[in-house]
């Protein structure tokens, strides 16, 4: 009930309810006083139930306009005082005092507004955590990816300064080393330039039409001839028919290669196998990327789209990397309109999948 009906309500409470108290009052005392005890309507008598009158007259205004205030006072001011305690402790920090409630009049839409409001602070409060974590984990990971090849080359440049490097096919060796060290270090401040774009959508998309059919097709002869040196195979599976969608073209590269050079990495068979399929749909074109590697266990399968997640629990860079490789994937993926995911069974493989929408 609105303020506004318990305040109407209140008023004509305050008239009718004193005089249909007055009424019962009188009918009571009068057939009492003139009917039972057989009291005249004159003299003593009358005048006693005159004042006896005005008296409960007096006692029931009195009681009613009290408690009909008590409680209208009581349903406004008691949430009120809930609203004040709750901003107070807002004020102060504490985003766990509830001022949810039932009541449909207006105090009552005030008070779940505010809780609204209490929630959604508690959320960027929480977003806000999550962010400053995130940024420490970042700022850690990129400290410990960089030191590792900054270490070795430090370590090889003394190595040179020592004289360790006493022959010239020893010099050559160092060389290489550090020159292997500082790509590797390169390639990681680019992979994290490129990703830092993307979280911050300053990245450029140059949308076009792209056959899928025609583009993995010329990937696939590509890796063939990397796979081959290890006997290893590509193969390109299309099911369906239609297969153009809009992307950036040199953006999806990045992509499938991304993925591709990640299954290669953690491969364990000797025969590597890479099989990638595409799925024409009505209004998408769904692309799965299959190696026959390790594969992720389940616990991992969550997170190896995440920044600098790397399935090793030490963390090391033995298999190379940025550990940013699938996270770009996923942004890139994400920037076309389009999702991604992955399948895995420990043993036998992993299957990357992303879907991109057609071109209508």
């Amino acid at each position: 009930m609105s303020i506004k009906k318990k305040l109407i309500l209140s008023n004509i409470g305050m008239i009718v309810i004193p005089i249909a108290c007055l009424l019962i009052v009188e009918i009571i005392a009068g057939y009492l006083l003139f009917y039972v005890f057989g009291g005249e309507a004159e003299g003593e008598n009358l005048k006693f139930f005159l004042t006896l009158r005005f008296a409960a007259m007096i006692i029931i205004l009195l009681l009613t306009n009290g408690l009909l205030t008590y409680f209208v006072s009581r349903s406004i001011l008691v949430p009120i005082k809930n609203l004040s305690v709750a901003a107070r402790k807002i004020s102060d920090g504490d985003l766990d005092y509830s001022v949810r409630t039932e009541k449909k009049d207006e105090l009552g839409d005030l008070s779940n507004t505010f809780e609204d409001m209490r929630l959604k602070l508690k959320e960027a409060g929480a977003v806000q955590k999550q962010y400053e974590r995130n940024r420490q984990e970042l700022v850690a990971s990129i400290s410990h990816d960089l030191k590792t090849p900054l270490t070795s080359i430090k370590g090889y440049v003394s190595g040179v300064q020592d004289g360790v490097a006493n022959t010239p096919d020893k010099l050559h060796r160092y060389m290489e080393k550090i020159k292997k060290n500082a790509h590797e270090m390169d390639s990681m401040i680019d992979e994290l330039f490129l990703y830092s774009k993307l979280d911050l959508e300053e990245l450029e998309f140059r949308f076009e039409e792209v056959n899928l059919e025609t583009f993995f097709a010329d990937y696939i002869e590509e890796l063939s001839f990397q796979l081959e040196k290890g006997k290893g195979k590509a193969e390109l599976i299309l099911e369906g028919e239609g297969f153009l969608v809009e992307g950036d073209r040199e953006k999806l590269h990045r992509v499938v290669m991304n993925i591709t050079q990640n299954s290669l990495k953690y491969m364990d068979k000797t025969l590597k196998e890479i099989r990638i399929t595409l799925v024409s749909s009505e209004d998408e074109v769904q692309v799965e990327i299959r190696d026959n590697g390790c594969g992720v266990s389940e616990g991992d399968l969550s997170h190896i789209f995440e920044r600098f997640y790397r399935t090793d629990a030490s963390r090391n860079s033995a298999t190379g990397g940025s550990g940013l490789g699938l996270s770009i994937a996923k942004k890139i993926i994400e920037g076309h309109g389009g999702w991604i995911w992955a399948e895995s069974a420990p043993g036998t493989g992993t299957s990357i999948y992303f879907a991109l929408k057609k071109v209508k």
